[in-house]
């Protein structure tokens, strides 16, 4: 980090996958550009963080992901920093942070649609433990979306598993809006 001058501050490793692999996808090295991205173990995490790597810290300037359930608490965090009021989704996407509705592997999985999502699932050796899921008498007759976003949750270490590989998967024009806008607002706010 000695030559950073960026942070990115999202909640887990797969969110740091899933954004280094659109950066790299699209040609981005997020190294050159002084950008670290940091998984920060959970999102009640944020304010340690922001007070390590924000104004009151090292001074680098802040951005990130977060899940719409935990919008409220990068709101109070990033308040109690000084970075102001933040009143909603406007004033934190303002201060460069995005929100996730539900979370990313939701957004994931509606950019890339269910049948692609089956097909990078089955490409990672995993089609029939799905299949096993949707069999299961919760789940049996649901959305195949919900169900897919609970195969993510359900296994140890899934999400970051395919994190990446959701993003190389992604049509260009998919790209879900809270990953697009992050890598817009850190290529503007390249110093």
């Amino acid at each position: 980090m000695s030559d950073t001058r960026t942070v990115v501050l999202v909640e887990g490793a797969s969110d740091k996958a899933a954004v280094e692999a659109l950066a790299r996808r699209r040609g981005r090295d997020l190294d050159a550009e002084a950008v670290s991205v940091v998984a920060m173990g959970g999102a009640t995490n944020i304010g340690a963080y922001i007070g390590r790597f924000g104004p009151l810290g090292r001074g680098f300037r802040l951005a990130g992901l977060c899940d719409a359930r935990e919008e409220g608490v990068f709101q109070r965090a990033l308040g109690r920093a000084g970075f102001g009021p933040l009143a909603g989704r406007d004033d934190l996407e303002a201060h460069g942070f995005f929100v996730c509705v539900a979370d990313l592997e939701d957004e994931l999985i509606r950019a890339l649609g269910t049948d692609t999502v089956e097909r990078v699932v089955e490409a990672g050796g995993e089609l029939g433990a799905f299949r096993t899921l949707q069999k299961q008498p919760a789940w049996r007759g649901g959305a195949t979306h919900d169900q897919l976003r609970r195969f993510m949750g359900s296994g140890s270490g899934r999400k970051l598993r395919y994190a990446a590989p959701f993003v190389e998967a992604l049509d260009p024009d998919r790209v879900p809006r809270p990953l697009d806008a992050l890598l817009a607002h850190l290529l503007g706010s390249r110093r």
